[in-house]
């Protein structure tokens, strides 16, 4: 399921119409990114050479191609996520645009350093491009990380939090251990394959670099496979893959408690609304503030904070009118 072969012609060959539950991937930075150590302080003695680039000037037909090709082997109701610098962020949008695919988010990842500049802001960054294929419901794995009634020390809910677009994730530091020349953090990659994908899946990276994303999601229970031209890279890692363990991920993260608002979403009925506003008048007497009186309610009827919360002030509003018509 691996290849050492270029993306677009080996998909082509290799990968049938509407077969992959999801698809991650980085591509070439198309900023000589086989010489940023000159312009970097780093050091490349670990990095694994052969780095393959695309020449800024065939960036746009490159990625009008092989996003071509991704669109083509998605499932209806499938995932990509495609992660990408600001300097060919252009090109990427414009070859989505081309697609039939549906954009659902545009993501920033922001991470735990920048590339040092005097003379501008410094860029520390990425942007991630969520799109879907049409034609089935997408998965999306709502409750991945939080329950709906889980909260921070300030009472903010976990679960929106984590959903926000904006990421703060560190990049990982491998010093001294052999490494490719941009890889993605592990739990970056967990957050988007399990809110986007299910045991079992298929998950493919046209760029598979360190294999980042395809150990990732055997380590969670998924299945992998890509592309990935620099054969220095690929003799490595494939050897590098066969040491993890399907599954062995997932003891990494915790379960998740049970959600409690199990009818959040669901229609109600005039019993539940006058059931409602009874529990809310007995509260309100036992001098309860509002807040608290709504996240009782909120609990015991199953509903969302704010779906409570309109139930009584339309009652308020309502028993307003009529006193102001009385008058």
């Amino acid at each position: 399921m691996f290849y050492n072969e270029n993306c677009i012609s080996a998909a082509k060959k290799y990968l049938k119409n509407n077969s992959v539950d999801l698809i991650i991937t980085d591509p070439p930075y198309g900023i000589d990114g086989d010489k940023l150590h000159k312009h970097y302080n780093r050091n490349e003695n670990n990095v694994i050479d052969g780095y393959v680039e695309v020449p800024n000037k065939e960036y746009k037909n490159f990625s009008i191609e092989w996003i071509k090709e991704a669109e083509r082997v998605l499932k209806p109701g499938a995932s990509i996520y495609i992660v990408s610098g600001y300097t060919q962020l252009r090109h990427i949008l414009n070859a989505l645009s081309m697609t039939k695919l549906h954009e659902k988010n545009h993501i920033i990842w922001k991470y735990n350093f920048g590339v040092y500049t005097s003379k501008k802001f410094i860029s520390s960054h990425y942007h991630i491009l969520y799109y879907v294929k049409a034609g089935l419901k997408p998965t999306f794995n709502t409750y991945s990380f939080y329950s709906d009634n889980e909260k921070n020390d300030s009472g903010g809910s976990l679960n929106y939090l984590d959903r926000e677009d904006v990421w703060l994730i560190n990049k990982e530091y491998k010093r001294g251990k052999i490494k490719n020349k941009n890889e993605l953090p592990k739990f970056l990659l967990s957050k988007m394959i399990l809110y986007s994908s299910n045991p079992g899946d298929l998950v493919c990276d046209f760029f598979l670099g360190s294999f980042s994303t395809a150990k990732v999601a055997i380590g969670l229970n998924r299945k992998a496979c890509g592309f990935e031209l620099n054969k220095n890279a690929f003799d490595y890692q494939k050897e590098q893959i066969k040491l993890i363990s399907a599954g062995e991920l997932l003891k990494k993260f915790r379960d998740v408690p049970p959600n409690k608002f199990i009818n959040k979403g669901k229609p109600m009925k005039e019993k539940e609304i006058k059931s409602i506003l009874e529990d809310y008048s007995k509260l309100k007497k036992n001098k309860f503030i509002k807040k608290i009186i709504i996240d009782k309610l909120s609990e015991k009827y199953g509903r969302g904070y704010w779906s409570i919360s309109k139930i009584i002030n339309n009652n308020n509003n309502k028993n307003k009118n009529i006193n102001l018509f009385e008058q």
